[in-house]
């Protein structure tokens, strides 16, 4: 007796190509643009795979197409399928590896930097990208599969926990600094000659001008937990969205700041800006790893993960 001829399954690549295309650029016509197809095969395609699936994919509104709730999730499983090919497709030519590493803002321009020069040292012909941005937008990234792995400063808080993994890896402290003999705290707090600290109590922090991370970032996280809850009104004049940008109006004597350590070690060594103890407070944090659970690990992944956990 025969054995039943397997039935291959009849999605291919091309059409998870086209779909994720569309999925990203919101068009046919802009799709067909960048996979350089005509766009009665992009069509086509599309067509053909939602007819597989037996479920829409977009609503098609005059000649716009709108996102149906079922592509989120085939958008997921398509990024993952194609980064795999595309793994197993360059696996000669890139021995080396490729990776695409996310860091929330502070880690970014701080701590990474040196993380790569390391991973370059080892791999000379890595092929490394970087996304730069506040923990929310960058674990958004990670969720999309656009990212192998995420160094965060906030809680990541993923919107499907089950599919992403988070690791801790590092713990940072937040500081609250001003400029030296600034006009909010000289001759009106204590100063503490010792540590080079001013000394207040969060009554009086609560009056001072303070600058602040913008909402979703990891460092906007912490204040909001563990300084601001305590202190219903205190003064924030702004939310800025980089660091450096705070440290530069600090240093012409807007307000107060908080960031992490590592922002502003040069300045605090230098004496140009001075750490503020807050009596009470503790801006304590911890940093996370994160990564899309189907997203493929491949050996240069691997060798990253373990110049991180050396640390």
């Amino acid at each position: 007796m025969r054995k039943a001829t397997q039935v291959l399954p009849k999605i291919t690549l091309k059409q998870l190509s086209v779909f994720v295309s569309i999925y990203q650029t919101g068009s046919t016509s802009r799709a067909s643009e960048e996979l350089h197809l005509s766009q009665s095969a992009v069509s086509s395609a599309l067509s053909e795979l939602e007819s597989r699936l037996q479920m829409p994919l977009f609503e098609r509104v005059g000649r716009r197409l709108n996102q149906h709730p079922n592509a989120h999730a085939i958008y997921v499983q398509a990024q993952a399928i194609l980064g795999q090919a595309l793994t197993l497709e360059h696996y000669h030519k890139h021995q080396a590896g490729q990776i695409h590493i996310g860091a929330s803002t502070t880690i970014g321009n701080y701590v990474l930097p040196p993380l790569l020069a390391e991973l370059y040292q080892a791999l000379p012909n890595a092929n490394i990208n970087t996304y730069i941005a506040n923990t929310q937008e960058v674990v958004a990234e990670v969720e999309q599969l656009n990212i192998d792995i995420a160094l965060v400063e906030g809680m990541p808080r993923p919107t499907d926990m089950k599919a992403i993994e988070q690791r801790e890896w590092r713990t940072d402290a937040l500081i609250v600094f001003a400029k030296r003999d600034s006009q909010w705290l000289k001759d009106k707090v204590a100063y503490n000659d010792r540590d080079n600290c001013y000394e207040l109590s969060m009554e009086q922090l609560a009056q001072l001008p303070l600058l602040v991370r913008e909402a979703g970032s990891g460092t906007r996280q912490i204040i909001d937990e563990q300084l601001l809850k305590y202190l219903p009104d205190a003064h924030i004049i702004m939310a800025i969205q980089q660091s450096e940008a705070i440290k530069h109006m600090v240093s012409a004597d807007i307000g107060l700041g908080c960031l992490s350590q590592y922002v502003i070690e040069p300045e605090l060594a230098a004496g140009t800006l001075v750490q503020v103890k807050v009596a009470g407070i503790d801006l304590s944090r911890t940093w996370w790893l994160v990564w899309h659970k189907a997203r493929h690990q491949s050996p240069i992944w691997q060798m990253f993960i373990d110049i991180l956990t050396s640390e």
